[in-house]
């Protein structure tokens, strides 16, 4: 009975949104009323278990996900992300473009979520392969595969972020391990899949593209804009602190060293919550106040940037409460009792379930966290668990197949001007091939940490 209202539920929701073309986040608050009735909760405690959701949810990432906005915003608005590439891109030159490509959108995803890093990488592309002579998806390929893997695997990102939060993973850790899966994961789904896709789908390399829907882009002269080294510092500078406290913390434990102030500061300072805000201050002085940009000006640009996460930040919330209602309504326990005893991986089981309600639900967030409401209550009873591995699985899962109820899709498919068919071998085929390559990879992992 749990497992069928849940499917229920998914239905009810995936109804609400593609037919109805109901808003997403109050798709999510009736389907949680509707699911958390059927499943017994008591009248009483529906609205409480649905506001705990929101805020259990929320109260963690707000922050993070706030400051990761804005600080994207003020590299992006400096013209910081455009230096990033076109420097990485000459660098590299015409033979090794693939390669620059992927490390200037893997550099660029990092600091800024999946749609606004391909809004702003995709001009720079075309661009690119008219002075090359070479087909935007050529270079496309590898740019969508960088800004997915970042998207799934890497705070300060949505999902992984999330997701750490629930399962109560160190994001640090995360991030460490996400770096060392996505690395292999955004080569083979990237460089080496635009080999394989030419010879499935040659059409698509034919296709000249239409990006006039993203309206006249701005120019930036590169006198304009900050150095190449600085732009890269602040776009990594979050990753870097949060990486240097997990690698001193992992060296403290290893090594037996007690507890002292240096341990302390260090914790303190590679917090993420810490991180993103000593990155975001970098950021007002290096792509602002140092270049002499008016306070205003910055203050504007760090406006727009949260206003602009305000629905995304609502639809979090409303996973959250989904997921709030499929645990307090019993359904993860009635999962782990199905699975007690039996020997498949919790890193397995995540990413099955995140990928079977991604591929119903379109968003991958929605889709992760209410994996999380599911899987929880079975992590009880796996003994020792690596959360980090479970968060990367469940994120892996999430970004499976995005096919016709997933916004990505269709930007991908307008942008090159794909057909149906041309999109479903190259965009939704890339997702799949990364998302299981990303499972084949944290299950290696798990082997040695």
């Amino acid at each position: 009975m749990p497992l069928l209202m849940v499917a229920l539920g998914v239905l009810f929701l995936i109804i609400l949104i593609s037919r109805f073309k109901l808003n997403t986040f109050i798709s999510l608050l009736v389907v949680s009323f509707t699911v958390a009735f059927g499943l017994g909760i008591p009248l009483g405690k529906i609205v409480s278990t649905i506001e705990s959701g929101i805020g259990g949810t929320l109260g963690h990432i707000a922050f993070i996900f706030g400051l990761g906005a804005m600080l994207g915003k003020l590299v992006a608005d400096s013209g910081g992300a455009h230096r990033i590439a076109m420097t990485l891109i000459n660098k590299f030159g015409e033979k090794r473009i693939q390669l620059a490509v992927v490390i200037a959108s893997f550099v660029v995803g990092i600091a800024m979520f999946f749609e606004v890093g391909l809004v702003l990488l995709i001009p720079i592309i075309f661009s690119i392969a008219r002075e090359l002579k070479v087909s935007p998806v050529y270079l496309g390929i590898p740019m969508l595969a960088s800004l997915l893997v970042t998207h799934a695997f890497l705070p300060p990102h949505p999902g992984p972020t999330v997701i750490a939060a629930a399962y109560k993973a160190d994001i640090g850790t995360v991030l460490l391990y996400g770096i060392i899966v996505a690395i292999p994961c955004v080569i083979i789904s990237g460089p080496l899949f635009t080999m394989v896709a030419k010879k499935i789908i040659p059409s698509a390399f034919e296709k000249a593209g239409n990006i006039e829907s993203l309206g006249e882009q701005k120019i930036f002269r590169v006198e304009e804009t900050p150095s190449f080294g600085v732009s890269l510092l602040t776009a990594m500078f979050p990753v870097i602190l949060m990486m240097i406290s997990t690698i001193i913390s992992m060296i403290q434990k290893t090594a037996g060293i007690k507890g002292n102030s240096f341990f302390t500061i260090v914790s303190f300072i590679g917090d993420p919550d810490t991180a993103m805000l000593i990155s975001l201050i970098l950021a007002i002085y290096t792509m602002g106040v140092r270049r002499k940009i008016p306070i205003k000006q910055v203050a504007a640009s760090c406006s727009s940037a949260a206003s602009s996460i305000g629905m995304m930040l609502l639809i979090i919330g409303g996973g959250g409460a989904f997921k709030q209602v499929l645990i307090d309504g019993g359904v993860g326990k009635y999962i782990a009792t199905l699975f007690n005893g039996t020997s498949i991986s919790p890193i397995l089981l995540a990413w099955m379930v995140a990928a079977i309600l991604r591929i119903s639900l379109g968003s991958a967030t929605v889709a992760a966290l209410s994996t999380s409401g599911l899987v929880i209550p079975m992590l009880a009873n796996c003994g020792h668990v690596n959360l980090a591995l479970v968060t990367l699985a469940t994120g892996c899962g999430s970004a499976i197949a995005s096919h016709v109820n997933d916004a990505g899709f269709w930007m991908v498919k307008e942008y090159f001007g794909f057909s149906m068919k041309e999109t479903f071998s190259t965009w939704t085929l890339l997702s799949t091939i990364l998302s299981i390559t990303g499972l084949i990879f944290i299950l290696i992992l798990s082997l040695f940490v």
